[in-house]
């Protein structure tokens, strides 16, 4: 579990990034930081490894306050993938992957063996292994970046707008397999974006925030879509203009699900026939 406990955060140039910002991030669960560019959430997923370091307030882990702790160390027991990928150009994929248990003093061997078996679990061929990362597609670099991430099978997961690079097509391929993979590694992921359907789709928390790290609405998407807190959370989310609002109509035998426009949003499986009724997603 990671608590952050009124945590502000001044920049040297005086620039007020986060201010008293307190939460409870659940372990073996996803939190998704969701706003506009300029509220703060790179920053708050920065001070948990201390790539930030918070200027007020206390962040613990299980407990410790990370303030205590060596920030090299405790950098390399948590996971980290950025938007672009961040992989060493002049290094081979299996040696990217391999970066940090190398630096833990895991034997080459090893650490290569261990390189392998992550790009298995991250769905990418091992004959990518020999390649630069300028050899790789977008989508490619950015499962390397994931691999990488979880190479010293970390409990923590800190994910920093890692699909906003890639085009959509490739974007939600990247989303379903971090799905999967949360399901059969079961970390406490952090992951930020700007992009609410992406948080309403990864999220098991999802915390909405404006400006300096205020938190707007925090829940599940299924409490923030039905309930939202106030006129900005239902504007950010889609709610005010009819965006959210679904109905189900028949046709050619289907049931389809179509938009406030009256355009498909998709089509039910067999079991899930609605009522016809408006229903909120």
């Amino acid at each position: 579990m990671i608590e952050f406990r009124q945590v502000s955060k001044r920049f040297p140039d005086g620039t007020l990034a986060v201010e008293d910002f307190s939460l409870v991030i659940p372990s073996r669960k996803t939190t998704v930081f969701v706003g506009s560019s300029g509220c703060g959430k790179t920053t708050i997923l920065r001070m948990i490894n201390r790539m930030i370091d918070r200027t007020a307030g206390s962040i613990e882990i299980d407990g410790e306050d990370i303030v205590g702790l060596d920030r090299v160390k405790l950098r390399r027991r948590i996971g980290y993938v950025m938007q672009n990928s961040g992989l060493l150009p002049h290094r081979k994929v299996v040696d990217n992957v391999a970066t940090v248990p190398l630096l833990n003093g895991v034997p080459k061997r090893e650490a290569h063996a261990r390189a392998l078996e992550l790009l298995d679990t991250v769905g990418l061929d091992r004959a990518l292994a020999n390649r630069y990362p300028s050899q790789l597609s977008g989508g490619q670099q950015q499962r390397v970046g994931v691999a990488r991430g979880l190479a010293a099978d970390p409990n923590i997961l800190l994910m920093d707008e890692p699909f906003g690079a890639v085009d959509p097509l490739v974007r939600a391929e990247l989303q379903h397999e971090l799905i999967r993979l949360q399901r059969e590694l079961d970390k406490t992921v952090v992951f930020v974006t700007h992009d609410i359907d992406e948080a309403f789709l990864l999220g098991d928390q999802v915390v909405i925030l404006q400006k300096g790290g205020v938190i707007v609405q925090k829940g599940s998407p299924t409490e923030i879509l039905t309930a939202p807190a106030n006129e900005f959370v239902a504007d950010f989310i889609g709610a005010t203009k009819g965006k959210r609002a679904l109905h189900i109509d028949r046709r050619d035998g289907r049931d389809v699900v179509l938009d406030s426009e009256g355009r498909a949003a998709g089509v039910l499986v067999e079991g899930s026939a609605g009522t016809g009724e408006e229903v909120p997603t």
